[in-house]
């Protein structure tokens, strides 16, 4: 109906729309009556909308020739403000809604058909209306285009339409939520109409529609439902049914529901409750489940109420746990039945059953009805009985793990305090340390009154050696006795007695004095293992209880044994060690006396050594000496020879061969050393004539072999010096380039008579290096002459160097032999040569010295045998800079 009236509404306002569009050309025609403006007036002040008049010419300039007072109620503008600029109407459409405006206008200007268009716009004042614009383009003989229009408010019937969609929209979502059958019935049973979306139909609905009950259901079904069709209609009440009906998933519970919808006619609306059913089956099944498991639990289930803790139901296993039988539990609280051992663990639990509701494995201490202790895991919940808050209840008993938990921890201690003595033994040799620390750990794992170790000693007799013991109780530490007889039967009660244990020393039949020794220091228990160090009983590791009897655990005394065993080796150790300190003291005296020995003969090897420097100095000095007076003689001699006269030619013609064979070796040896002898002077004319009986050959021999003498001599009298003062240096600046290029030079006569060549590849921008420049020349001169004297004629050097992390590295390469890894790694050694070695002792000597003087310059020096030929000497010099760094 409210649909109808709309649209009898809105053809009223087109009709209207018409008639005004009437009045409003009227002006235009020429027989127009004035007292027709007052009726315009009139009609467009009595209309919710405005009344508009727009010309728009063939210029595109557009006029309003009228606007009706209307706009200031639809618009809040003035009619004046509207025909001033027709454009503020535009800017109050709704940003949404602006682009469907502009597609009207421009079908309606390009077709010329009516113009109709809805759409929101927003006043100055902040109100959304909805309007409708309808219009009439007229073309004018001119050529213009006249709108003729109308703006209505049509913002209640919007609203009024939006309300009803959002109502039928809710009303179908309901519907289409409700997953049940819903079916239109007559009196008569025939099936009116019905709605099966989201129930599970197997025919349709024009195979429902229109048939009879008793044709679709089964007879029993359809009789349930007539009766119920006739109930319903004659109460007037809803009526409530339920059946089964078998279907292709297999039989299944419905229930039906009828109310009055109409005359003679029931809503029914039916439900599929075959899982509901289900529940109730498996809610059956399950209670009996749970008396069952009620009753059977191995564990104890109660069900107290939660603000007194009055039982209400209890099952066997309650009460073959707390003592109680069932008459004697139920209705009393568990404080009367005095269950808690601590009274704050109920508040507890109440307190976390309120905040959670339900709580898991909350470990509690209750009592027994005989007063026992237990220990059980509580779960609880707070369930609803006949709408009384009760606690559900399950009690799972731990008093045996609980046990075992700390026979576990007992056992983790035990080994615990049985390893660190082990460790305490190996790490310390302190026997009275180790024993202390014993008794108070011991003392300390099983809670006793004293811990104490005894020795027996023959000498002696029986006194404490450590004790540990609770202040409350005399200490038993210091004390002994001299009576043989009182020892012998304490000796016997534990050699009689691997492990003594007494419970209760009231309960054993002892010796008055054995008795009055416990009373004396008020021993109620004792425990007793003994410290056997080999077959002979050296004392005894000894735990009393004083506040009381105590039964002894089997860890305990497992403990004890263990410890007593530890402290046995502990003893034993101690022997060893004493025995070793006595040792130790004896060797300490012998090795005194072996270093004073020792001492004495390091001052006589020092005396030795002094007196072989002086002898080695006088001999060296003597030697050169006369090596030099030999020199002299002999070069004499040759100068002589040499002047001799042609009678004496043929002699010496017949050694000229002679001296020619030797001038190969002999000119190879002249490097080595240059005799320091002036030359002979020239020979009188008197001894001219004086005849030579000794060939040339064998005194050019004689005076190369003195030369060579002369040459070691030196080099041990450096040896020595070096030795004992050092090498003297003389530092000063030296460009290396400058002082190998000279040093080229100098060996140039050497290097020809052995046929041998030099390549000097030395960079001439080498940076300055502190040396002695006197020595550095001895040394590539050393280590040339070495080269030379071991090869053959012929050989070829490179000279080189290069700047490496902070030094000058030298290098001299030559392509001769090449020698073993033994014999490079001893070439600049100090030893005795091999007789057969191809190396002199002279210039052996020599080549130590290189390695002095190299060292001395806080350098290294070194040799490097080619893979294919030849050797390579190398030594290192630092750079000025770094030596003026380093320097002190």
């Amino acid at each position: 109906m409210a649909m109808i009236a709309l649209n009898i509404m809105s053809i009223a306002d087109i009709s209207k729309v018409q008639r005004v569009d009437e009045i409003v050309k009227s002006p235009q025609k020429q027989d127009f009556q004035p007292e027709n403006i007052t009726l315009l007036e009139t009609i467009a002040a009595n209309l919710p909308g405005m009344i508009f008049q727009i010309l728009q010419r063939q210029d595109g300039s557009v006029f309003i020739p009228y606007v009706s007072s209307g706009c200031e109620y639809l618009y809040e503008l003035k009619p004046e403000a509207v025909q001033a600029d027709f454009q503020v109407l535009y800017k109050q459409i709704h940003p949404q809604d602006i682009k469907a405006f502009t597609e009207s206008i421009t079908l309606c200007s390009t077709t010329f058909k009516p113009w109709h268009w809805e759409g929101r716009i927003i006043t100055p004042s902040g109100k959304l209306k909805w309007i409708q614009g309808t219009s009439q383009p007229e073309l004018q003989e001119a050529g213009d285009f006249l709108w003729n229009g109308l703006v209505m408010d049509i913002t209640d019937r919007k609203q009024a339409e939006e309300k009803l969609q959002e109502s039928e929209a809710r009303y179908k979502a309901i519907l289409d939520a409700i997953p049940d059958l819903m079916f239109r019935i007559s009196r008569d049973a025939e099936y009116l109409d019905l709605k099966s979306e989201g129930a599970n139909v197997t025919l349709s609905r024009e195979e429902i529609v229109g048939k009879r009950v008793q044709e679709l259901l089964p007879s029993d079904v359809a009789a349930i439902s007539l009766e119920a069709i006739a109930k319903t209609l004659d109460s007037g009440t809803l009526q409530t049914c339920e059946y089964q009906l078998p279907t292709p998933l297999g039989v299944r519970d419905y229930e039906a529901r009828l109310v009055v919808s109409g005359e003679d006619e029931v809503l029914a609306i039916v439900r599929d409750i075959t899982e509901r059913k289900q529940a109730e089956v498996s809610l059956q099944n399950l209670a009996q489940k749970f008396a069952k498991a009620f009753s059977c639990s191995p564990d104890s289930i109660t069900i107290s109420t939660l603000q007194e803790g009055r039982f209400i139901e209890v099952n066997d296993s309650f009460v073959k746990l707390s003592g109680y039988e069932r008459d004697e539990a139920i209705g009393k609280t568990s404080f009367e039945l005095n269950l808690w051992v601590h009274d704050r663990d109920r508040l507890n639990l109440l307190q976390e059953l309120q905040s959670t509701g339900v709580v898991r494995n909350l470990e509690f201490e209750f009592r027994q009805k005989s007063g026992k202790i237990i220990t059980t895991l509580l779960s609880a919940e707070i369930i609803d009985l006949d709408n009384i808050p009760s606690i559900l209840a399950v009690h799972h008993d731990i008093t045996e793990r609980k046990q075992v938990e700390a026979q576990f921890r007992l056992s983790a201690q035990r080994d615990r305090l049985l390893a660190e003595t082990l460790v305490r033994i190996r790490s310390s040799l302190n026997l009275e340390e180790i024993l202390q620390t014993t008794v108070t750990e011991v003392r300390q794992f099983l809670q006793a009154d004293r811990v104490f170790i005894a020795l027996n000693n023959a000498k002696l007799g029986v006194r404490t050696l450590a004790e540990s013991v609770d202040p409350k109780y005399p200490s038993v530490l210091g004390w002994s006795t001299n009576d043989e007889a009182y020892l012998q039967e304490l000796r016997n009660l534990l050699k009689d007695n691997l492990v003594r244990v007494v419970e209760d020393i009231t309960q054993i039949a002892v010796s008055p004095k054995v008795k009055a020794h416990y009373q004396k220091f008020q021993t109620k228990a004792s425990l007793a293992v003994p410290l056997m160090v080999g077959n002979e009983l050296f004392g005894a590791l000894i735990a009393n209880q004083c506040s009381g009897s105590r039964h002894w655990q089997p860890i305990e005394i497992d403990l004890l044994q263990q410890m007593s065993e530890q402290v046995a080796i502990a003893i034993q150790q101690s022997q060893i060690y004493q025995k070793l300190a006595e040792l130790n003291t004896n060797l300490e005296q012998q090795v005194e006396e072996r270093t004073a020995q020792l001492q004495q003969k390091i001052q006589e090897v020092e005396k030795l050594d002094r007196v072989k420097d002086v002898v080695l100095h006088t001999v060296a000095h003597d030697l050169r000496t006369s090596v030099m007076g030999n020199l002299m003689v002999l070069k004499n001699l040759l100068n002589q020879g040499v002047g001799r006269g042609a009678g004496e030619q043929g002699a010496g013609g017949r050694e000229q061969g002679a001296g020619s064979r030797e001038q190969g070796a002999g000119s190879r040896r002249q490097g080595e050393n240059s005799s320091p002898l002036p030359p002979a002077p020239c020979p009188s004319a008197s001894s001219a004539q004086s005849p030579i009986p000794v060939s040339r050959s064998i005194i050019e021999r004689m005076i190369q072999g003195n030369d060579r003498q002369l040459a070691m001599i030196n080099s041990l009298l450096e040896i020595n010096s070096c030795e004992q003062q050092g090498i003297d240096i003389k530092h000063e600046p030296v460009q290396l380039s400058t002082l190998l290029g000279g040093t080229v030079t100098h060996l140039e006569p050497m290097l020809t008579q052995n046929q041998a060549t030099l390549k000097n590849l030395v960079p001439a921008d080498l940076p300055l290096v502190m040396a002695d420049g006197t020595l550095l020349e001895k040394v590539v001169v050393t280590l040339i002459t070495h080269s030379l004297l071991n090869n053959p004629p012929g050989l070829n050097f490179i000279l080189s160097a290069s700047i490496e992390e902070g030094m000058i590295r030298t290098q001299i390469q030559d392509d001769g032999v090449v020698m073993s890894k033994l014999e490079c790694d001893r070439l600049f050694d100090l030893h005795v040569r091999d007789p057969q070695d191809c190396c002199s002792t002279s210039i052996g000597l020599k080549m130590y010295l290189c390695r002095k003087v190299i060292k001395a310059h806080g350098g290294k020096i070194g040799v490097i045998s080619n893979r294919k030929r030849g050797l390579t000497f190398w030594f290192t010099l630092p750079l000025f800079t770094s030596f003026a760094t380093n320097r002190p």
